[in-house]
């Protein structure tokens, strides 16, 4: 737990911000230029090694629930946190420019985001998450990892760049600069999960010194504050061009946090839920299947669908808030 005041408290915040960014940057050109000298795609490494990347907070946020056996923590976590990547991540995102998308993005990786969404809906509709289904949720993830490491694709359309991208196609150095690259990798992921770790150390502080619930922190505050990397890694890869990694980062999380996370903490410990959890994931699976539908009529996010995204989460947090000081 991070010590001191209100004001060191908002210091840390606005300092781990700048955290995030500067981290970020360096993340996304070190994942650029490797998957240009490796031939993979970018949408690729942004739904498998970024997702998984900036996923980690909510993996340790959601596995220490667990092993404490608070399986509301540990579930609204991560099923806030997919709702903020939606509405926030990708709705912000989108009112910076158009997302363009291709249709193989949508058809695959769009449908399994809402699919890996109902099935950890079916797994918690009886209100606890047991270690059989965890383990269903686990190989369900294993399986798709690999069917996109199978399936990644050559074609450059697939990335979806703007032009005039930061990193350059032909910027591909010698076999010598690529320990670097992965240096620089490591360390912006690095910074990012450090910045976001000690973001939500710090929120969590000032919501409880305002009185506000844990459980409204951990589908709010905690939520949010565990997506930062996310928020950081999508909007930086969106304004530097790299549309690819932007959508699939936010979609690649979503599938990792539902599958992934939600099996590997039930499996620590079987979770248990209350109504609340289930509103949640209600409004979760309304969220994804309205930001699937938008990608499939249309191919793209268009700034008025992302700002109705970025106001739905905040009536979501206006309403949990209601029903706390109500």
């Amino acid at each position: 737990m991070v010590q001191g005041g209100p004001v060191v408290q908002v210091a840390i915040v606005v300092g781990t911000v700048l955290g995030l960014w500067l981290g970020a940057r360096t993340l996304v050109d070190a994942v650029v230029r490797l998957a240009r000298r490796f031939g993979v795609p970018e949408l690729t490494i942004g739904l498998t090694i970024v997702a998984m990347g900036t996923s980690t907070p909510e993996l340790v946020v959601s596995a220490d629930a667990a092993l404490a056996g608070n399986g509301e923590i540990a579930v609204g976590n991560v099923v806030g946190s997919n709702v903020y990547n939606l509405a926030v991540v990708l709705g912000a995102a989108s009112l910076l420019r158009v997302v363009p998308v291709e249709r193989s993005l949508v058809h695959r990786d769009g449908v399994a985001a809402l699919l890996a969404t109902l099935v950890a809906f079916g797994a918690l509709f009886d209100r606890t998450v047991t270690r059989g289904e965890g383990l269903l949720l686990g190989a369900l993830f294993v399986g798709y990892t690999l069917y996109v490491l199978r399936d990644e694709r050559t074609d450059a359309s697939i990335d979806t760049e703007y032009p005039g991208a930061r990193v350059s196609t032909a910027d591909a150095p010698a076999d010598s600069f690529r320990a670097r690259d992965a240096l620089a990798l490591a360390g912006g992921l690095a910074l990012v999960l450090l910045s976001g770790h000690f973001m939500v150390e710090a929120a969590s502080s000032i919501a409880r010194t305002a009185g506000v619930s844990e459980w409204v922190i951990g589908g709010t505050v905690v939520a949010a504050g565990t997506s930062t990397p996310e928020l950081a890694v999508s909007f930086v890869a969106m304004r530097r061009g790299h549309i690819g990694m932007s959508v699939g980062n936010a979609l690649g999380s979503n599938i990792f946090n539902v599958l992934g996370i939600l099996g590997l903490a039930s499996l620590l410990g079987p979770l248990a839920v209350g109504d609340a959890a289930i509103e949640t994931l209600w409004w979760l699976t309304a969220i994804t299947a309205a930001t699937v539908g938008a990608l499939w009529s249309g191919r793209r996010l268009s700034r008025p669908e992302g700002a109705l995204l970025v106001v739905s989460e905040l009536v979501r947090w206006t309403l949990g808030l209601l029903r706390i000081f109500g």
